[in-house]
């Protein structure tokens, strides 16, 4: 994998780590509007978490359905990659002479 599919996730944990850090720092600030907005990052924190989960479920899922339709029709899968790519050769092939 190159550094671009790596990026989102190191980013997100970075700012989740960012985040407790600010709320770990202003744990002992007093007032009610700093109380406030650390309620909201908390739950903007586990909310996130719990999108991350079901990303990651939704794509182990299809990359299962994936595995179980290419192992079911394996010639049929391969024809459909050998089309896909002969299209896209094609189409690349025109783009790189316009």
């Amino acid at each position: 994998m190159d550094k671009k599919s790596h990026a989102a996730p190191d980013d997100v944990g970075s700012l989740a780590e960012d985040a407790r850090a600010l709320m770990a720092a202003t744990a002992d600030v007093a007032g009610e509007k700093v109380s406030e907005a650390r309620k909201r990052l908390a739950a903007a924190l586990e909310s996130g978490k719990e999108l991350a989960g079901r990303v990651r479920d939704k794509a182990v899922e299809g990359a299962k359905a994936a595995d179980e339709a290419i192992r079911e029709h394996p010639y049929q899968a391969i024809g459909i990659a050998f089309g896909v790519g002969a299209i896209l050769g094609y189409l690349l092939s025109r783009r790189s002479r316009d």
